[in-house]
Protein backbone atom coordinates (compact mmCIF):
# COMPACT_ATOMS: atom_id res chain seq x y z
CA UNK A 1 0.00 0.00 0.00
CA UNK A 2 2.80 2.43 0.86
CA UNK A 3 4.29 2.21 -2.63
CA UNK A 4 0.96 3.24 -4.15
CA UNK A 5 0.99 6.50 -2.20
CA UNK A 6 4.68 7.16 -2.81
CA UNK A 7 3.70 8.41 -6.26
CA UNK A 8 1.85 11.62 -6.93
CA UNK A 9 -1.18 10.13 -8.67
CA UNK A 10 -4.56 11.95 -8.39
CA UNK A 11 -6.24 8.52 -8.36
CA UNK A 12 -4.89 8.16 -4.83
CA UNK A 13 -7.58 10.58 -3.63
CA UNK A 14 -10.14 7.84 -4.33
CA UNK A 15 -8.12 5.30 -2.33
CA UNK A 16 -7.82 7.78 0.52
CA UNK A 17 -11.62 8.08 0.63
CA UNK A 18 -11.99 4.28 0.62
CA UNK A 19 -9.48 3.89 3.45
CA UNK A 20 -11.22 6.66 5.40
CA UNK A 21 -14.53 4.79 5.17
CA UNK A 22 -13.00 1.45 6.18
CA UNK A 23 -11.27 2.93 9.21
CA UNK A 24 -14.46 4.54 10.55
CA UNK A 25 -17.13 1.97 9.76
CA UNK A 26 -16.44 -0.08 12.89
CA UNK A 27 -17.10 2.80 15.26
CA UNK A 28 -20.57 3.45 13.83
CA UNK A 29 -21.57 -0.17 14.54
CA UNK A 30 -20.67 -0.01 18.24
CA UNK A 31 -21.04 3.70 19.04
CA UNK A 32 -23.56 5.00 21.61
CA UNK A 33 -26.92 6.24 20.38
CA UNK A 34 -25.88 9.88 20.68
CA UNK A 35 -22.53 11.66 20.72
CA UNK A 36 -21.75 15.19 21.80
CA UNK A 37 -21.45 17.82 19.09
CA UNK A 38 -19.15 20.66 20.15
CA UNK A 39 -17.94 23.04 17.45
CA UNK A 40 -16.54 25.92 19.52
CA UNK A 41 -15.88 27.17 23.02
CA UNK A 42 -19.03 27.84 25.12
CA UNK A 43 -18.46 31.61 25.13
CA UNK A 44 -18.49 31.59 21.31
CA UNK A 45 -21.59 29.42 21.16
CA UNK A 46 -23.44 31.93 23.37
CA UNK A 47 -22.62 34.68 20.88
CA UNK A 48 -24.02 32.92 17.83
CA UNK A 49 -27.45 34.05 16.58
CA UNK A 50 -28.38 30.42 15.86
CA UNK A 51 -28.27 27.30 17.98
CA UNK A 52 -27.48 23.70 17.16
CA UNK A 53 -28.17 20.40 18.84
CA UNK A 54 -25.78 19.40 21.62
CA UNK A 55 -25.95 15.74 20.58
CA UNK A 56 -26.25 14.03 17.22
CA UNK A 57 -26.25 10.49 15.90
CA UNK A 58 -22.78 8.92 15.71
CA UNK A 59 -23.19 8.21 12.01
CA UNK A 60 -23.77 11.89 11.24
CA UNK A 61 -20.86 13.00 13.43
CA UNK A 62 -18.50 10.45 11.86
CA UNK A 63 -19.64 11.53 8.38
CA UNK A 64 -18.91 15.18 9.13
CA UNK A 65 -15.58 14.29 10.70
CA UNK A 66 -14.68 12.13 7.70
CA UNK A 67 -15.33 14.97 5.27
CA UNK A 68 -13.26 17.32 7.45
CA UNK A 69 -10.39 14.82 7.72
CA UNK A 70 -10.27 14.19 3.97
CA UNK A 71 -10.19 17.93 3.28
CA UNK A 72 -7.46 18.47 5.85
CA UNK A 73 -5.43 15.55 4.52
CA UNK A 74 -5.47 16.99 0.99
CA UNK A 75 -4.58 20.47 2.27
CA UNK A 76 -1.67 19.08 4.28
CA UNK A 77 -0.52 17.08 1.28
CA UNK A 78 -0.64 20.21 -0.87
CA UNK A 79 1.35 22.15 1.73
CA UNK A 80 4.10 19.52 1.93
CA UNK A 81 4.38 19.19 -1.84
CA UNK A 82 4.17 22.94 -2.48
CA UNK A 83 7.22 23.60 -0.29
CA UNK A 84 8.85 20.29 -1.33
CA UNK A 85 9.44 19.39 2.31
CA UNK A 86 9.90 15.68 1.60
CA UNK A 87 12.14 16.07 -1.42
CA UNK A 88 9.66 14.73 -3.95
CA UNK A 89 5.86 14.86 -4.35
CA UNK A 90 3.69 12.04 -3.03
CA UNK A 91 0.40 11.35 -1.28
CA UNK A 92 2.06 9.94 1.84
CA UNK A 93 1.31 12.98 4.08
CA UNK A 94 -2.40 12.65 3.27
CA UNK A 95 -2.30 8.90 3.90
CA UNK A 96 -0.56 9.27 7.24
CA UNK A 97 -2.91 12.05 8.34
CA UNK A 98 -5.97 9.91 7.61
CA UNK A 99 -4.50 6.92 9.44
CA UNK A 100 -3.50 8.94 12.52
CA UNK A 101 -6.86 10.72 12.62
CA UNK A 102 -8.48 7.31 13.17
CA UNK A 103 -6.06 6.08 15.81
CA UNK A 104 -8.54 6.16 18.73
CA UNK A 105 -12.31 6.19 18.91
CA UNK A 106 -12.24 9.68 20.44
CA UNK A 107 -10.70 10.90 17.17
CA UNK A 108 -13.52 9.67 14.95
CA UNK A 109 -16.23 12.22 15.72
CA UNK A 110 -16.37 15.91 14.97
CA UNK A 111 -14.70 17.91 17.74
CA UNK A 112 -13.07 21.33 18.27
CA UNK A 113 -9.49 19.94 18.14
CA UNK A 114 -10.26 18.36 14.77
CA UNK A 115 -11.63 21.64 13.41
CA UNK A 116 -8.53 23.41 14.75
CA UNK A 117 -6.32 21.37 12.44
CA UNK A 118 -7.55 23.62 9.64
CA UNK A 119 -6.02 26.54 11.54
CA UNK A 120 -2.80 24.59 12.16
CA UNK A 121 -2.37 23.88 8.44
CA UNK A 122 -3.21 27.51 7.67
CA UNK A 123 -0.66 28.62 10.25
CA UNK A 124 2.02 26.45 8.66
CA UNK A 125 1.32 27.97 5.24
CA UNK A 126 1.82 31.43 6.72
CA UNK A 127 4.79 30.58 8.92
CA UNK A 128 6.74 29.07 6.04
CA UNK A 129 6.30 32.38 4.23
CA UNK A 130 8.58 33.91 6.87
CA UNK A 131 11.57 32.22 5.24
CA UNK A 132 11.68 34.31 2.07
CA UNK A 133 9.59 37.33 3.04
CA UNK A 134 11.45 40.63 3.04
CA UNK A 135 8.93 42.19 5.41
CA UNK A 136 7.20 39.78 7.80
CA UNK A 137 5.04 42.23 9.76
CA UNK A 138 1.91 41.65 7.66
CA UNK A 139 2.30 37.87 7.82
CA UNK A 140 2.98 38.06 11.57
CA UNK A 141 -0.23 40.02 12.04
CA UNK A 142 -2.14 37.41 10.01
CA UNK A 143 -0.80 34.46 12.01
CA UNK A 144 -1.71 36.22 15.24
CA UNK A 145 -5.30 36.48 14.02
CA UNK A 146 -5.28 32.83 12.93
CA UNK A 147 -4.07 31.76 16.38
CA UNK A 148 -6.82 33.84 17.98
CA UNK A 149 -9.45 32.33 15.67
CA UNK A 150 -8.30 28.85 16.68
CA UNK A 151 -8.59 29.86 20.34
CA UNK A 152 -12.26 30.69 19.78
CA UNK A 153 -12.79 27.09 18.67
CA UNK A 154 -10.57 25.37 21.24
CA UNK A 155 -9.01 27.29 24.14
CA UNK A 156 -5.72 25.29 24.39
CA UNK A 157 -4.95 26.61 20.92
CA UNK A 158 -3.82 29.81 22.70
CA UNK A 159 -0.46 28.18 23.37
CA UNK A 160 0.25 27.82 19.67
CA UNK A 161 1.10 31.52 19.75
CA UNK A 162 4.37 30.24 21.19
CA UNK A 163 4.89 28.37 17.90
CA UNK A 164 4.47 31.66 16.06
CA UNK A 165 7.28 33.21 18.11
CA UNK A 166 9.45 30.10 17.67
CA UNK A 167 8.92 30.39 13.90
CA UNK A 168 10.05 34.02 14.08
CA UNK A 169 13.21 32.87 15.86
CA UNK A 170 13.88 30.06 13.38
CA UNK A 171 13.04 31.82 10.12
CA UNK A 172 13.70 35.53 10.77
CA UNK A 173 16.37 37.80 12.20
CA UNK A 174 15.07 39.43 15.36
CA UNK A 175 12.80 42.43 14.79
CA UNK A 176 10.58 43.49 17.67
CA UNK A 177 8.01 44.84 15.22
CA UNK A 178 7.34 41.32 13.89
CA UNK A 179 6.67 40.09 17.42
CA UNK A 180 4.48 43.09 18.18
CA UNK A 181 2.52 42.57 14.95
CA UNK A 182 1.69 38.98 15.94
CA UNK A 183 0.43 40.13 19.36
CA UNK A 184 -1.62 42.93 17.80
CA UNK A 185 -3.15 40.43 15.37
CA UNK A 186 -4.10 38.15 18.25
CA UNK A 187 -5.52 41.04 20.28
CA UNK A 188 -7.55 42.30 17.32
CA UNK A 189 -9.84 39.26 17.35
CA UNK A 190 -10.48 39.46 21.08
CA UNK A 191 -10.96 43.21 20.87
CA UNK A 192 -14.05 42.57 18.75
CA UNK A 193 -15.16 39.88 21.21
CA UNK A 194 -14.85 42.46 23.99
CA UNK A 195 -16.86 44.95 21.93
CA UNK A 196 -19.62 42.35 21.57
CA UNK A 197 -19.65 41.81 25.34
CA UNK A 198 -19.76 45.56 25.91
CA UNK A 199 -22.66 46.11 23.52
CA UNK A 200 -24.58 43.34 25.29
CA UNK A 201 -23.77 44.74 28.74
CA UNK A 202 -21.69 41.69 29.65
CA UNK A 203 -18.20 43.17 29.69
CA UNK A 204 -17.74 42.11 33.31
CA UNK A 205 -17.91 38.48 32.10
CA UNK A 206 -15.18 38.91 29.48
CA UNK A 207 -12.43 37.83 31.86
CA UNK A 208 -14.21 34.48 32.37
CA UNK A 209 -13.03 33.40 28.94
CA UNK A 210 -9.53 33.06 30.39
CA UNK A 211 -10.35 31.48 33.75
CA UNK A 212 -9.57 27.91 32.56
CA UNK A 213 -5.95 29.00 32.05
CA UNK A 214 -5.61 29.29 35.82
CA UNK A 215 -7.65 26.24 36.80
CA UNK A 216 -5.66 23.51 38.59
CA UNK A 217 -5.19 20.33 36.59
CA UNK A 218 -7.38 17.54 37.96
CA UNK A 219 -7.06 14.51 35.73
CA UNK A 220 -6.85 12.82 32.39
CA UNK A 221 -9.18 10.50 30.52
CA UNK A 222 -6.93 7.45 30.31
CA UNK A 223 -6.61 5.13 27.37
CA UNK A 224 -8.12 1.70 27.52
CA UNK A 225 -5.38 -0.82 28.27
CA UNK A 226 -5.82 -2.37 24.83
CA UNK A 227 -5.41 1.01 23.14
CA UNK A 228 -1.87 1.23 24.44
CA UNK A 229 -1.01 -1.52 21.97
CA UNK A 230 -1.76 0.90 19.15
CA UNK A 231 0.92 3.24 20.41
CA UNK A 232 3.64 0.62 19.93
CA UNK A 233 3.83 0.86 16.10
CA UNK A 234 3.30 4.64 16.33
CA UNK A 235 6.29 5.07 18.62
CA UNK A 236 8.40 2.73 16.46
CA UNK A 237 7.57 4.69 13.29
CA UNK A 238 8.30 8.03 14.97
CA UNK A 239 11.70 6.79 16.20
CA UNK A 240 12.58 5.35 12.80
CA UNK A 241 11.45 8.58 11.15
CA UNK A 242 13.72 10.62 13.43
CA UNK A 243 16.68 8.38 12.59
CA UNK A 244 15.94 8.66 8.88
CA UNK A 245 15.62 12.44 9.20
CA UNK A 246 18.92 12.59 11.06
CA UNK A 247 20.65 10.70 8.24
CA UNK A 248 19.51 13.23 5.64
CA UNK A 249 19.27 16.33 7.83
CA UNK A 250 22.39 18.18 6.68
CA UNK A 251 21.86 17.06 3.09
CA UNK A 252 18.51 18.86 2.98
CA UNK A 253 17.76 22.43 2.03
CA UNK A 254 17.78 25.03 4.80
CA UNK A 255 14.00 25.51 4.55
CA UNK A 256 13.43 21.78 5.09
CA UNK A 257 15.71 21.66 8.13
CA UNK A 258 14.09 24.70 9.68
CA UNK A 259 10.58 23.41 8.97
CA UNK A 260 11.19 20.09 10.69
CA UNK A 261 12.55 21.94 13.71
CA UNK A 262 9.35 23.99 13.77
CA UNK A 263 7.19 20.85 13.43
CA UNK A 264 8.98 19.31 16.40
CA UNK A 265 8.13 22.34 18.57
CA UNK A 266 4.58 22.30 17.20
CA UNK A 267 4.15 18.75 18.45
CA UNK A 268 5.63 19.44 21.90
CA UNK A 269 3.59 22.59 22.53
CA UNK A 270 0.35 21.11 21.16
CA UNK A 271 0.76 17.96 23.24
CA UNK A 272 1.40 19.75 26.53
CA UNK A 273 -1.29 22.38 26.03
CA UNK A 274 -3.72 19.84 27.55
CA UNK A 275 -2.96 21.47 30.90
CA UNK A 276 -5.41 24.27 30.06
CA UNK A 277 -8.28 21.86 30.60
CA UNK A 278 -8.94 20.75 34.20
CA UNK A 279 -10.08 17.44 32.73
CA UNK A 280 -9.71 16.59 29.07
CA UNK A 281 -10.27 13.75 26.65
CA UNK A 282 -8.02 12.08 24.15
CA UNK A 283 -9.51 14.14 21.34
CA UNK A 284 -7.13 16.90 22.45
CA UNK A 285 -4.25 15.07 20.82
CA UNK A 286 -5.83 15.51 17.40
CA UNK A 287 -3.99 18.84 17.27
CA UNK A 288 -0.72 16.87 17.41
CA UNK A 289 -1.27 14.70 14.35
CA UNK A 290 -0.26 17.25 11.69
CA UNK A 291 3.46 17.24 12.62
CA UNK A 292 3.41 13.51 13.39
CA UNK A 293 1.89 12.76 9.97
CA UNK A 294 4.76 14.65 8.30
CA UNK A 295 7.37 12.66 10.26
CA UNK A 296 5.55 9.45 9.34
CA UNK A 297 5.50 10.43 5.67
CA UNK A 298 9.21 11.22 5.73
CA UNK A 299 10.06 7.79 7.07
CA UNK A 300 7.87 5.85 4.66
CA UNK A 301 9.11 7.86 1.68
CA UNK A 302 12.77 7.09 2.34
CA UNK A 303 12.55 3.66 4.01
CA UNK A 304 14.36 1.08 1.89
CA UNK A 305 13.29 -2.34 3.18
CA UNK A 306 9.86 -2.75 1.66
CA UNK A 307 8.90 -5.90 3.54
CA UNK A 308 9.60 -4.14 6.85
CA UNK A 309 7.85 -0.80 6.31
CA UNK A 310 4.86 -2.40 4.59
CA UNK A 311 4.49 -4.89 7.47
CA UNK A 312 4.82 -2.14 10.06
CA UNK A 313 2.16 -0.02 8.38
CA UNK A 314 -0.11 -3.03 7.91
CA UNK A 315 0.11 -3.88 11.64
CA UNK A 316 -0.79 -0.31 12.56
CA UNK A 317 -3.72 -0.25 10.16
CA UNK A 318 -5.07 -3.64 11.20
CA UNK A 319 -4.69 -2.74 14.88
CA UNK A 320 -6.75 0.44 14.44
CA UNK A 321 -9.53 -1.37 12.59
CA UNK A 322 -9.51 -4.35 14.96
CA UNK A 323 -9.94 -2.29 18.12
CA UNK A 324 -12.80 -0.36 16.54
CA UNK A 325 -14.72 -3.56 15.80
CA UNK A 326 -14.09 -4.98 19.28
CA UNK A 327 -15.44 -3.39 22.44
CA UNK A 328 -14.01 -6.03 24.85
Amino acid sequence: MINIFRTFNPLNIFWLAVLLFIMRAGYVLYAPEKVQLALAEPFVKSMLPVSYADTVSPGFSVLLAGIVVLGQALLLNYLINYYNLLGRPSFLPALMYIVLSGLFQHFLVLSPPLICNFFIIWLLFKLLDFYKAEDAKTTAYDVGMIAAAGTLIYLPFVYLMVCVWIALIIFRPFDWRDWAASLIGYATVFFFIAVFYYLNDRLNHFYQIWTPLGTPFTGIALLDKYDFLLLIPVIIIVILGLFKLQENFFKSYVLIRKTFQLLFFFFIIAAFSFYVRPAFGLSHFLICIVPVAVFFAYYFLYASKRWFYETLFFLLLIGIIYFQFNTF
